[in-house]
């Protein structure tokens, strides 16, 4: 099946990101497909994912049907203190990251389920990385330490551990993609 990789431009877009983030929150998955497939930790309003759409659009997958197929969320540094959830990571990575160093946060990052194992993990990310890297030095973004599938794919294109910190009765690991 043929994906296009491409950034959102529209709301319909992202109410789809929506829909596709509900049906992979942790709260929605069964255990076992936690342990398989992976799990979505952060749950974003469409006025939120619009006005960080409008600082730096999200990467998404749209297949042959025009379906959404992924996502890749990107989030700036500004946007640091509107999701709860994340503000104990920027006070770890914080003091790690050199003044100079420009970075874009990847905000959530997701497959639908009949796409997946076909590269749009991978092309999402390829896509993200060649859209941000003229302006941006890294993508830094967080994984519960407990999705192991999440870890895997990450450390498989290219990202690097930075630090792991706990926080929320969670135990997280923040990494980073050089560009």
């Amino acid at each position: 099946m043929k994906i296009t990789y491409t950034t959102s431009k529209i709301t319909e877009e992202l109410a789809q990101i929506l829909v596709l983030q509900q049906a992979n929150l942790y709260r929605n998955v069964s255990t076992e497909e936690k342990l398989a497939e992976g799990f979505l930790t952060v749950e974003h309003s469409l006025e939120l994912l619009k006005e960080m759409n409008d600082v730096c659009p999200h990467t998404i997958a749209i297949d042959e049907q025009g379906n959404l197929a992924g996502y890749a969320m990107s989030m700036h540094p500004s946007f640091k203190d509107e999701i709860a959830v994340l503000k104990p990571m920027f006070e770890v990575i914080d003091p790690l990251i050199a003044p100079e160093e420009k970075y874009m946060l990847m905000g959530q990052i997701c497959v639908s389920k009949n796409h997946r194992k076909q590269g749009a993990f991978r092309g999402l990310y390829t896509h993200m990385k060649n859209e941000l890297e003229h302006d941006y030095d890294s993508i830094i973004t967080e994984i519960d330490a407990l999705n192991s599938r999440s870890m895997e794919a990450h450390k498989a294109v290219g990202f690097e551990e930075m630090v792991g910190y706990h926080a929320n009765e969670q135990e997280w690991v923040v990494v980073r993609m050089q560009l």
